[in-house]
């Protein structure tokens, strides 16, 4: 238990990266947002703690995450026991009929597509590396651990970042629909910028030592707080820090909270 050690990643300096200025950033707006992440990032930390996880094999961070898409928490977990409770072991899971893996997993929603995904990913990985075993990524530099990971079919940027971060304690930042959200709201992105480049975007604002605790954190207050209908701004921790909430009165921010 407890947060990865992260290595800070060659691109997070004080220079532009060349990525980021071909997208028109300048070195004044990145320094600006990273001023501010560092001022949400703390603000976070008084207000939720340092959070904990459970560090789980890659292979099994993987599963869980492909079985995460589009549901919410509890049904990922009661997929995710199913599964394992009725295979014992993730060839097992490889080589069983597709529609028993399907009927495991139907908690988590859209089995019949997370199934055969799952079942082809497993598949993949023992004809390319003669077993199910992820444990040499954790030797490999971020980048081309992403690089492999991101070639398996419904396995997104996403899905990679949350097994490099969380399994395998390397510096990635994944972005989920509320971090998406929130960032954008918060004012550190551009409005416009896709879901893909912002993954991109943050390993860039936020420091690499605070990429596991801010991740969470701001998941936590896309729930809390900054829902996508009627956010609660007025009792937000970070709405002093927030571009979006400065939109509004303190009578409409009142006004949204009791909505």
């Amino acid at each position: 238990m407890g947060r990865p050690e992260l290595t800070s990643p060659a691109a997070h300096q004080d220079e532009v990266p060349s990525q980021l200025a071909a997208w028109g950033i300048s070195a004044a707006q990145l320094a600006a947002w990273r001023a501010k992440a560092r001022a949400v990032h703390q603000r976070l930390l008084a207000y939720y703690g340092q959070p904990q996880v459970i560090r789980r094999p890659p292979l099994d961070e993987l599963i869980l995450t492909i079985l995460s898409q589009n549901t919410n928490d509890g049904n990922r977990d009661r997929a995710y026991a199913a599964l394992r409770g009725r295979f014992p072991t993730w060839e097992a899971v490889r080589d069983a009929p597709p529609e028993a893996v399907v009927e495991a997993i139907r908690p988590a929603g859209l089995a019949n597509q997370k199934g055969p995904r799952i079942q082809a990913v497993l598949q993949a990985i023992t004809q390319e590396r003669g077993s199910l075993d992820l444990s040499f990524l954790a030797a490999w530099p971020v980048e081309k651990a992403r690089e492999w990971l991101l070639q398996f079919k419904g396995v997104g940027p996403k899905t990679a970042a949350i097994v490099l971060l969380f399994s395998l304690g390397k510096p990635a930042f994944p972005v989920d629909t509320h971090i998406y959200r929130v960032t954008g709201r918060l004012g550190l992105r551009p409005p416009n910028l896709s879901v893909e480049r912002t993954h991109v975007l943050m390993e860039h604002v936020f420091p690499p030592e605070a990429y596991f605790a801010a991740h969470l954190n701001l998941i936590y207050l896309g729930r809390d707080f900054c829902r996508p209908r009627k956010p609660r701004c007025s009792t937000c921790p970070v709405r002093d820090l927030c571009d979006y909430a400065r939109q509004f009165t303190p009578e409409e921010q009142a006004h949204d909270a009791r909505a």
